[in-house]
């Protein structure tokens, strides 16, 4: 009967013999045939020497093959090593580059942390640092929700009291109104009135929400320039020249005064104060292009470049806490209102030596003069001429407004920067 080794199936080959064998044998090998030509009285030293070299060198031979076999093994676990440290290297990169921007994108859409973190395929260790970024996320966003809401609750404050000035300042001009001197200080008061309530807009739009006063008709072009021109302190040196005629929806007649006030309030912020600033508006195939040309110092290319990156981050949701210590917020307003109601915004040289600002309003916000039956033009944020009024009263209010002229400014206009 065959003997089967434990272990190993019949007909299987026969293990190879080890290699480190090899060495010891032919030393015993030599050995032994060194042993016949010895003499006798040295054959015992011959043999003992020889099973002393036999066993060393067996030895060191079975100590390097074991070293060898562990060095072996050392370099297949570093390759497996290497390779799972690459996987874990991708992995985080993928985390960084593709997972962290989609989570703070999502979180700041307004979805739920919960639904975020469950639609995420990623090893636990990295699920943790997922969920300790949406934890931070969400404390930051829930904090600039706070900000937000605690300015525009500040902000409609603020309107609450203008609309309710230039409402009592109404009143005192329909009162007053045959009285010119009385009448242009009122008119005064209601410009720097407007003015406030300019600001307080501003905020309002920064925090997320609209401007305050909403139009419920649509209201010719030529009116909403003028209600832009009311807004800002040196509307005198606005000029405003050919106009397109068609008017504006009602919905975006607000926004619209309000972004080219600030526009206008740039032009004629950073120009000399003798030089004119020209507003125009011509059609062009996506709607209305308003544009705003100063005669002051042109923009360098960075200052420029600048500008309009503001412009594209504002469209993209900067607000109060993104202005820095000491915000200018004419630009910043402009591209939130331009984000929200989809105008355009370009900055160019003008032919004046300028800066040329361009607002394109799309072709859904406009329509038809026959359907506008609004009147944005004016001092205030409510003024304009009423049936009710003396006729002479009428007039003044429907004609651009004829305050005291300022003395002139010798200061020079700061450079854009």
């Amino acid at each position: 009967m065959q003997r089967v080794r434990a272990g190993a199936s019949p007909g299987s080959p026969k293990s190879p013999v080890p290699l480190w064998l090899l060495p010891p044998a032919a030393t015993a090998v030599a050995v032994g045939a060194t042993a016949p030509f010895v003499d006798a009285s040295a054959l015992v030293a011959v043999i003992v020497i020889g099973v002393v070299a036999v066993i060393a060198v067996a030895v060191a031979c079975a100590t390097a093959s074991r070293r060898g076999r562990r060095i072996a093994a050392l370099r297949t676990e570093s390759a497996a090593l290497r390779e799972a440290l690459g996987r874990q290297e991708a992995e985080t990169v993928r985390v960084a580059e593709e997972m962290l921007p989609d989570v703070v994108a999502r979180l700041r859409r307004g979805d739920f942390p919960e639904d975020v973190l469950g639609a995420i395929d990623a090893p636990e260790a990295h699920l943790k640092v997922l969920r300790s970024v949406v934890s931070a996320v969400t404390a930051e966003e829930d904090l600039r929700d706070s900000a937000q809401r605690a300015f525009v609750n500040i902000a409609r404050r603020v309107q609450a009291i203008v609309h309710q000035q230039a409402q009592e300042l109404r009143e005192m001009e329909d009162r007053h109104g045959q009285v010119p001197d009385v009448f242009g200080d009122l008119l005064r008061i209601d410009h720097g009135t407007a003015l406030i309530g300019r600001l307080a807009d501003s905020i309002a739009v920064l925090g997320g929400a609209r401007p305050g006063r909403q139009w419920a008709r649509a209201v010719p072009l030529y009116s909403v320039m003028r209600g832009a021109m009311s807004r800002i302190i040196d509307y005198q040196r606005v000029e405003l020249h050919s106009v397109s005629d068609i008017a504006v929806v009602g919905t975006a007649v607000e926004p619209l005064i309000h972004a080219l006030a600030e526009l206008l309030d740039n032009a004629t912020r950073y120009s000399p104060p003798q030089t004119k600033v020209h507003l125009t508006a011509v059609d062009v195939q996506s709607g209305i292009a308003v544009e705003i040309e100063d005669g002051g110092v042109s923009m360098s290319e960075e200052a420029r470049a600048r500008a309009e990156r503001m412009l594209k981050q504002a469209q993209q949701g900067i607000d109060v806490n993104d202005l820095g210590e000491s915000p200018r917020l004419g630009l910043a307003v402009v591209g939130r209102l331009s984000q929200a109601y989809g105008f355009q915004v370009s900055l160019r040289p003008s032919a004046y030596g300028g800066v040329r600002a361009v607002l394109v309003v799309p072709q859904e916000l406009i329509t038809t003069t026959a359907q506008a039956t609004g009147l944005a033009h004016g001092i205030g944020a409510a003024s304009g001429p009423r049936a009710t009024i003396p006729a002479p009263r009428a007039e003044r209010q429907a004609a651009t407004p004829r305050f005291e002229t300022p003395a002139p400014r010798t200061e020079v206009p700061a450079p854009r920067t």
